[in-house]
C-alpha cells in the first residue's frame, strides 16, 4: 500500500474508520508514517493525536479499540479508508459512531455482540454474562429454550408489554448462544440475504 505524506503539510494523512460488518463509518483521525507502521502490527487503530502531539491507539483508556480488517489508500494516495471491527462504542460520547445519535436501530444488534463478547471476557463476578459463559454451552442453549417457551406463552395472551420484553429477552440470549457457538449474527444475515436472493 502507497502513501504519500507529503501531500499535507504536517505530513498526516486523513483516516476513515468503517465498520467491517456494517459499512458504517465509525469516525475520522489523522496518521502519520508511524502510526500506520504500528497499526498494521498490531492490529489496532493508532492515530498521531494533534491534540496531545503524539499517538493514540484508539481505545488505550476505555477498552473500545478498533481492531483492524483491512487498510485501504484512495486512488491519490493521500487517504486511508480503515475497516475495523469495534470493540463497543466508537465515539466518546458513548455512541456507536461520531455521526449518530446512539444506538440506531439498525446497528443496536451488533453492538450488542460487541458488549456481550466484553461481558464474557470480563473479570466482573457480579456479570450475568460472565457467569452465564461460566456454566457452558448447555446452561447457554437451555435459556434459550427458556426464553423460547416464555415468549410464546405471552403471545398467547394480550399484554403487549411482557410479550415484547420476552422477545427481547430471546433475542438477547440468542445472540449470547450464537458467540459460545463461536459464531457471529452477520453470519446469519448473510445466510438469509442469500435465501433472498433466490
Amino acid at each position: 500500500m502507497k502513501i504519500d505524506y507529503s501531500k499535507y503539510a504536517d505530513g498526516l494523512v486523513p483516516a476513515i474508520v468503517q465498520d467491517f460488518n456494517t459499512h458504517k463509518v465509525l469516525m475520522l483521525g489523522f496518521m502519520n508514517e508511524e502510526a500506520v507502521k504500528k497499526t498494521m502490527e498490531e492490529g489496532k487503530v493508532t492515530f498521531y493525536s494533534r491534540s496531545k502531539q503524539r499517538l493514540w491507539t484508539k481505545g488505550e483508556e476505555s477498552g473500545n479499540h478498533l481492531m483492524v480488517k483491512e487498510m485501504l489508500s484512495d486512488c491519490d494516495n493521500d487517504t486511508l479508508l480503515i475497516k475495523a471491527h469495534p470493540l463497543g462504542p466508537t465515539c466518546h460520547t458513548g455512541a456507536d459512531t461520531c455521526w449518530s445519535e446512539r444506538n440506531h436501530s439498525d446497528e443496536f444488534l451488533y453492538y450488542l455482540e460487541d458488549i456481550i463478547n466484553l461481558r464474557k471476557q470480563s473479570t466482573d463476578a457480579k456479570s450475568y454474562v460472565r457467569d452465564l459463559f461460566g456454566r457452558g454451552i448447555n446452561k447457554i442453549a437451555q435459556k434459550v429454550g427458556e426464553e423460547a417457551v416464555e415468549l410464546v406463552i405471552e403471545a398467547k395472551d394480550n399484554n403487549d408489554d411482557l410479550f415484547l420484553n420476552e422477545a427481547a429477552d430471546l433475542i438477547f440470549h440468542y445472540l449470547i448462544l450464537l458467540n459460545a457457538k463461536g459464531h457471529k449474527l452477520q453470519d446469519v444475515v448473510d445466510i438469509l440475504k442469500s435465501r433472498h436472493s433466490k
